[in-house]
């Protein structure tokens, strides 16, 4: 895990399961959403722009 995301607010997702499966976080920067899986923070997060998050956002609620 780099400096960069060890340093960040981190928040699961109201989705993730309870019993600690299917867990994702995100933390919100400046100049990107951040997103890991929790079951593993030392793996890579993947950094999303703010306008591609806006529209995975948004795909995701129209469903």
């Amino acid at each position: 895990m780099s400096s960069v995301t060890s340093e960040l607010a981190w928040f699961k997702s109201s989705y993730s399961g309870s019993q600690g499966d299917d867990c994702v976080e995100i933390a919100v920067a400046q100049q990107a959403v951040h997103v890991r899986d929790s079951k593993d923070v030392r793996l890579p997060a993947l950094a999303v722009g703010a306008a591609g998050w806006g529209r995975f956002v948004g795909f995701v609620a129209g469903r």
